[in-house]
């Protein structure tokens, strides 16, 4: 798959739950029982028994033997202990499936006929951000879908890190994608290795995980070893400066992913969106605009 600089969604592994298409490390298999995997999901959430059992209108004695196995909880009490503990719904279905019943959210191709109006208002969504960059991942960041102000930032990054299934990790923290442009590169690559250790500690991935260690494991280019200081901006979030064309250009990122998804692959779908940190980026993306 290609970045596509029109915005045009492409057809890609189907993703889900933020952890898209990926193996866990066992914690959500259905052999271990859902008992278990209930006292997992709680203890992770931080939530003691009494806690929870206040929440779901339930007793710490019941909740107590759901994960001893003294008691299998109903289909309904499945979803509404997972719903409290906000599981994501691949999880959820997981721990269905370890109750004995069937599950619960489907996990529709993206490609399906049924997403028509997803996709179509993904393209909106990036298409009508430009000229400012902003792009659509799954799980895994491989990019599905991306606008103009994105492929004008990759103007020049080699061919082999851009198709066929571009991975936005591996094309912002690559020697020969864009580290070598980003001029703060030190601190924007420590809080993007930073948002993966928190994603993997919620989802526990292996794919998720591969991926961190690549991805950690790349040579710093030496020039951005020490970073760059920046000006005197009021920056207002940690800014991305990245070079293009001669010119320093700043932004800031901001994440959205789907309220209360009802299937497995929009829950897996997030919308990156560049906000310009400065005037002088949003003159430099205007002009470049036409």
């Amino acid at each position: 798959m290609s970045i596509v600089a029109s915005g045009t969604a492409a057809s890609a592994a189907t993703p889900a739950d933020r952890t898209a298409g990926t193996k866990t490390d066992g914690t959500d298999r259905s052999d271990k029982g859902v008992g278990p995997l209930l006292r997992s999901w709680r203890e992770r959430r931080r939530v003691s028994q009494l806690e929870l059992a206040l929440r779901a209108d339930s007793s710490a004695r019941h909740i107590s033997f759901i994960e001893t196995g003294r008691s299998r909880p109903s289909e309904e009490m499945v979803l509404r202990l997972a719903g409290h503990l906000d599981v994501p719904v691949r999880e959820r279905n997981a721990l269905l499936l370890a109750a004995g019943y069937a599950p619960h959210y489907p996990e529709t191709p993206l490609d399906d006929p049924s997403l028509d109006a997803l996709r179509d208002g993904m393209e909106r969504l990036i298409q009508g951000y430009e000229p400012y960059p902003a792009l659509v991942v799954d799980a895994t960041y491989t990019v599905i879908a991306a606008n103009r102000g994105i492929a004008m930032l990759l103007e020049g990054v080699p061919e082999e890190l851009t198709t066929p299934a571009p991975n936005a990790m591996r094309l912002t923290l690559h020697p020969e994608g864009l580290a070598p442009r980003i001029r703060n590169l030190p601190e924007w690559r420590g809080h993007l290795l930073a948002q993966m250790e928190r994603e993997i500690a919620l989802h526990r991935s292996d794919d998720l995980r591969a991926l961190y260690e690549e991805v950690s494991a790349y040579l710093v280019p030496e020039a951005a070893e020490a970073g760059e200081p920046a000006e005197p901006v009021p920056y207002f979030a940690l800014p991305l400066r990245i070079e293009h064309d001669g010119r320093i250009l700043s932004f800031v990122s901001s994440i959205s992913t789907f309220n209360t998804p009802m299937d497995v692959t929009v829950a897996g779908l997030a919308i990156e969106t560049f906000l310009p940190a400065d005037p002088a980026t949003v003159k430099y993306l205007q002009t470049q605009a036409g």
